[in-house]
């Protein structure tokens, strides 16, 4: 497959040619239709996160078509439209358990724990808990944005800051996090200062 792939940090990336992903047992293959560019992408790339290890494929917004799936996969069949969130559960754990995914205590993420999406592939592990089916209207592109960018900026502006009608919220920064949250704050009903 053709992936961007880094061999030191900091250092140009190139496109080119490696082996194609496996599917864990509980895992499947995606083929990258849409993938989103993300600040955390520059941070892999500069070597600030310890996770990722050289040589590296970053990417972890992504949406595309299940091309393979691994023989524990029950809720997933080849040719199905998906996209995942930021953070990938184990589906196990007591932080899983207690319906906290996003804290799991063995997560993985696409794009700094193993290769991501800046490729035709990306394996992604425990697909029966982390796939999300995108409908078939849904461009895309769209749906690659959802699980990073928009799902940080939910959590910000309705969990976190519980917004109301009529109340005030002011975004200081409008890359596609702050963007999100422009949009979720005003389908929320709030007034929007950015």
């Amino acid at each position: 497959m053709r992936a961007v792939v880094f061999e030191r940090y900091g250092e140009p990336a190139e496109v080119r040619e490696v082996a194609d992903p496996e599917p864990a047992e509980h895992g499947v293959v995606i083929r990258v239709e849409a993938t989103g560019l993300c600040r955390s992408d520059w941070h892999a790339w500069q070597g600030h996160d310890p996770d990722v290890t050289l040589p590296h494929v970053p990417g972890h917004e992504l949406a595309g078509v299940v091309e393979v799936t691994g023989p524990r996969v029950t809720r997933w069949r080849a040719g199905d439209r998906v996209t995942v969130p930021f953070v990938c559960a184990c589906g196990s754990c007591p932080a899983c358990a207690a319906g906290d995914q996003q804290v799991c205590e063995r997560q993985t993420q696409p794009g700094f724990t193993h290769w991501g999406s800046f490729a035709q592939y990306v394996a992604l592990d425990h697909a029966d808990v982390n796939l999300v089916a995108v409908p078939d209207g849904m461009a895309y592109a769209t749906a690659a944005s959802l699980g990073c960018r928009f799902a940080t900026a939910y959590r910000a502006v309705v969990q976190q800051g519980r917004v109301a009608a009529g109340e005030w919220v002011a975004v200081h920064g409008c890359g596609g996090v702050g963007l999100s949250a422009v949009m979720i704050a005003a389908a929320a009903g709030a007034r929007v200062v950015a």
